[in-house]
């Protein structure tokens, strides 16, 4: 790969992970709409690596407390803080490892990576952002996640396994419908990406190390590298916003990409 292709790989992944525009779109149209070829197992694992640690990073506060409590946590003890989370963050990510693992097994993830689902995706889950966003209460924070809660989401999160949902928004959307605030909403979402993004990168990775060789480690330590920084920045700079904006700038963003992507697919 070129380093310019192993560039705009790791910027796409980094700024649209956390962004509620959908990472796993964008890439999946990288190949189709800009002539490039696939980036292939090996960067897909690299630019989740380098996200990965880019939200660890920024949420190191709540992952280590989730860490320092996971002990505790399965021994049955989850009457502090740390434990608490840690059980929260494992039961919400049950539901989007066992509906993935189906797909992957069954095929049918494959017949989902097209422009046409894509396209009415990106739309149809953006319509519903905005509606959560407006109708959705702002009384929850944060501290009050509960048990419940963390099942819901976990259900909310495992529809982003369709293309051009996008992980961060899905979970966002349900959040603000169970009336989380905007930030705690996207908070939230973050923390539950850290197992789900960790899950996935395994998965893949299992596959990509078979073919590895010594120049496709240097290409996934590059966009490694890339995600990482593309993605510090887009997070950073979403969190501080949404103190004084709302979701519809990214509504409307998926609204003219998944109209543009439908006059593709038809056209």
């Amino acid at each position: 790969m070129t380093l310019f292709h192993i560039f705009i790989v790791a910027i796409i992944q980094g700024v649209t992970e956390f962004l509620p525009i959908s990472s796993s779109g964008h890439l999946i149209l990288l190949p189709g709409l800009a002539g490039m070829p696939d980036q292939g197992l090996m960067i897909d694992v690299a630019v989740h690596v380098g996200t990965l640690v880019a939200v660890v990073i920024y949420f190191w506060a709540d992952v280590r407390l989730a860490i320092l409590g996971t002990p505790r946590m399965l021994i049955g003890r989850v009457d502090t803080p740390g434990p608490r989370l840690a059980l929260l963050l494992l039961i919400a990510t049950i539901p989007v490892i066992v509906l993935g693992l189906l797909l992957k097994l069954s095929g049918l993830q494959d017949g989902l990576r097209s422009v046409t689902v894509i396209g009415w995706t990106t739309i149809i889950f953006g319509l519903l952002l905005y509606w959560s966003d407006q109708a959705g209460a702002q009384e929850k924070r944060t501290g009050a996640w509960s048990l419940r809660d963390a099942v819901i989401l976990g259900f909310w999160q495992a529809i982003a396994l369709i293309p051009g949902t996008s992980r961060s928004g899905i979970v966002i959307t349900g959040s603000r419908f169970l009336g989380y605030q905007r930030h705690d909403a996207a908070r939230i979402s973050m923390l539950m990406s850290i197992p789900t993004i960790a899950a996935s990168g395994l998965l893949l990775a299992g596959e990509a190390v078979l073919d590895a060789d010594l120049a496709a480690m240097r290409d996934a330590a590059i966009a490694a590298g890339f995600a990482f920084v593309a993605a510090l920045l887009a997070l950073t700079l979403m969190m501080r916003l949404l103190n004084r904006v709302s979701f519809t700038p990214y509504v409307i963003y998926r609204l003219g990409l998944g109209l543009g992507l439908l006059v593709f697919a038809y056209g």
